[in-house]
């Protein structure tokens, strides 16, 4: 086994990997909260612009002013599916970080488990020395007796 001040130094470095981790996880979510806003302001503008047009269009418009609205929603069509892909790129990010932060996890966790079983031995050593000991002292005590 290795010797415990080894699988310390190993337990507060996977610690700090997985604080690290945490922390890029926490930044990707934050992230990918902006880049759902941006998205949900484009798709409303959208829906506005759309609505304004129908009004216009019972209002009379002329071919140059439809002409003028088909350009503009092309143009917020396009910056809509941009806007999606960056959304879908950084849920990506995000399942990527939490499985950097999980694999941390799991290594902290299982040196953790390794220094435990160490403790467990050298608990079992030490008892096993103290049992002797008593054995030995009261195996002495006896013969004294006699």
């Amino acid at each position: 086994m290795a010797n415990r001040s080894a699988l310390e130094t190993l337990i507060e470095l996977a610690t700090t990997e997985t604080e690290d981790a945490a922390k890029r996880l926490g930044m990707a979510v934050k992230a990918t909260r902006e880049t759902e806003k941006k998205l949900t302001l484009l798709q409303d503008y959208r829906a506005e612009y759309a609505a304004r047009f129908q009004a216009s269009l019972a209002a009379g418009l002329s071919a140059m002013g439809y002409r003028n609205f088909q350009l503009f929603m092309d143009k917020l069509d396009t910056a809509i599916t941009s806007q999606q892909n960056v959304v879908t790129q950084a849920n990506l990010r995000v399942e990527e970080r939490r499985r950097e932060w999980q694999a941390g996890e799991r290594k902290r966790m299982s040196y953790g488990t390794l220094a435990n079983r160490a403790l467990q031995e050298e608990l079992k050593l030490e008892n096993k020395r103290d049992q002797k000991a008593m054995d030995e002292h009261a195996a002495r005590q006896h013969l004294y007796k006699k």
